[in-house]
């Protein structure tokens, strides 16, 4: 058995990762989330806060390029793997 993570679920590290070592986009993040530098080890463990750690990522283009420019990602992948968590994009009913 491996101890990989799902791909969206270590994207959502990289973002949390990326988001500690700035932290004006941390401080806006925790304003926006509701939770406290002390509450992400506890809410990281939950798909819906991975979610909305990619969601804030998503909602910035320029953050999001800086993010994939930092940790070497293609510029699609963020929004590719934030289906894989729950409130991700679903099928469109247009």
């Amino acid at each position: 058995m491996s101890d990989q993570l799902p791909a969206s679920v270590q994207l959502a590290v990289d973002v949390l990762t990326w988001l500690a070592r700035d932290d004006e986009r941390l401080m806006a993040f925790l304003g926006l989330s509701g939770a406290s530098v002390d509450d992400l080890r506890i809410r990281a463990q939950y798909p819906e806060f991975l979610g909305f750690l990619i969601d804030f990522l998503l909602q910035d283009e320029a953050a999001l390029i800086a993010f994939c420019d930092d940790m070497g990602h293609d510029y699609e992948t963020p929004m590719r793997l934030r289906a894989g968590l729950p409130g991700g994009p679903g099928p469109e009913w247009t």
